[in-house]
């Protein structure tokens, strides 16, 4: 089976109930045939192979990324001029796959980039909370809740990618102490190697990003 048929069957049947009794929503936009007819045709493209990548794990989908299009970092705007992906999604930008393109440009462009990388996410559904994103580690309750689920997901996302030995974080502080933690019990990978992640970069260190893409790319070299 092809990288991309593992990758269709693999999102399309994500399920996840929202906790009982709580106000916190899941994202899922793989329920909507659209966004599956779109992730298809982005995964034949890039994924129609059997090679081994390397896995770069975010935090969980948000609202105008991932829960839009049902692609890791990858906004309407990216997927269409940076994809080659005409979609009728509205256009919104999304400041970590602004981040996330600029770098796989860098890099060598999508075809170079996802013939050696699997980006994804610890968590693939995405939550809000009255209209708004939250980190599947922003709540105690939900953490817990989700434990299973993220073990569940994140096995299987290894079996697809085939690399174990390292994996990229994107996140070094929560979303690297809680794969970290995870890792230590459960052996996923033998390497995390953590990376500030997209949104942080953009928010807080905006004049540097250039050199931060630089910083992605170097490190990302090195390992293939």
């Amino acid at each position: 089976m092809l990288a991309s048929d593992k990758l269709q069957d693999f999102f399309f049947n994500l399920k996840l109930n929202k906790p009982s009794g709580s106000d916190i929503e899941v994202m899922n936009p793989y329920l909507n045939l659209y966004v599956k007819e779109i992730c298809s045709e982005f995964f034949n493209r890039f994924f129609s192979d059997n090679n081994k990548r390397i896995l770069i794990l975010g935090i969980n989908p948000g609202r105008f990324g991932a829960g839009v299009t049902g692609i890791t970092f990858t906004d309407p705007i990216r997927l269409e001029k940076e994809c080659g992906i005409k979609n009728n999604f509205s256009k919104k930008p999304e400041v970590s796959s602004v981040f996330i393109y600029d770098m796989i440009r860098e890099y060598g462009g999508p075809s170079a980039f996802y013939s050696c990388f699997m980006l994804s996410a610890i968590c693939p559904l995405g939550f809000t909370r009255s209209g708004k994103n939250i980190n599947y580690y922003d709540n105690q309750s939900l953490s817990a809740y989700l434990k299973d689920f993220i073990v569940q997901t994140l096995q299987h996302q290894v079996c697809i990618a085939g690399i174990s030995e390292k994996v990229f974080c994107l996140g070094e502080g929560k979303n690297f102490r809680f794969l970290d933690d995870l890792n230590k019990e459960l052996h996923f990978f033998n390497e995390i190697i953590p990376l500030p992640h997209p949104r942080w970069i953009m928010q807080y260190h905006y004049r540097e990003r250039l050199d931060y893409i630089k910083k992605y790319c170097n490190v990302l070299r090195t390992l293939i």
